[in-house]
């Protein structure tokens, strides 16, 4: 469930970086003429990959939501097709960011990648949060990492909307619910917060794309 979608966001995250840096040489030129303004051309660019991202969701979220073998409950699909949604999108805007706030295209994919490498690190999945705690200065530092609290947010939401209410008992007689909580920290009662990051990141770095084609300028004369 992790892996499906951080490989989706990744190729998506560094397949929208060539397309970004080769339209932004043509926006240097057009608004050398007059005919582009940053900021609606920014947005237009963010606006347009939408319809794009949403098709994406929908296509792989049927595929995989059926091979995982899921409950059909409308409020449990609902919400995974949700937080698919945002978060194929900010991975989306945030290559497109890397992309506005680095001279060249090399750069912007080492800084995403780098990114990705650090926050998959904190996002409690790989080093669930409990274990953290042996650590209070790992602890500390993992949340006040950039992008700590959108990928907790990817991973709470993914678990929690599946199995955070789960009832089903393991081999140990505990529920899944609890051992998801105990575990992963992950709650049930969190995932509007966990919805709130991963939208607001969203925005966030559609934001800071949007300033830094208005802000930089990387032309070579």
């Amino acid at each position: 469930m992790y892996a499906a979608v951080i490989f989706i966001g990744m190729q998506n995250g560094q397949t929208v970086q060539p397309i970004v840096e080769v339209e932004r040489m043509v926006f240097y030129r057009e608004k050398a003429a007059g005919m582009y303004s940053a900021l609606p051309y920014a947005f237009a660019q963010v606006l347009i990959e939408i319809p794009h991202i949403f098709l994406q969701t929908i296509m792989y979220g049927l595929i995989v939501y059926s091979l995982i073998g899921f409950d059909w409950e409308v409020k449990k699909f609902f919400w995974y097709i949700f937080f698919m949604f945002y978060t194929f999108m900010y991975f989306t805007f945030c290559g497109m960011m890397a992309v506005a706030m680095t001279p060249s295209r090399e750069t912007a994919a080492i800084f995403s990648t780098a990114c990705y490498a650090i926050w998959n690190i904190f996002a409690g999945f790989l080093v669930p949060r409990p274990v953290k705690l042996d650590s209070r200065g790992c602890r500390y530092g993992g949340d006040g990492m950039p992008g700590h609290a959108q990928w907790r947010g990817h991973c709470m939401d993914l678990a929690a909307s599946q199995y955070g209410d789960s009832r089903e008992m393991l081999k140990d007689g505990e529920m899944v619910k609890d051992f998801v909580s105990r575990f992963f920290g992950y709650r049930h009662d969190h995932m509007v917060y966990a919805a709130g990051a991963v939208v607001g990141f969203t925005a966030l770095f559609a934001f800071i794309f949007a300033m830094s084609i208005r802000v930089f300028n990387f032309q070579r004369r």
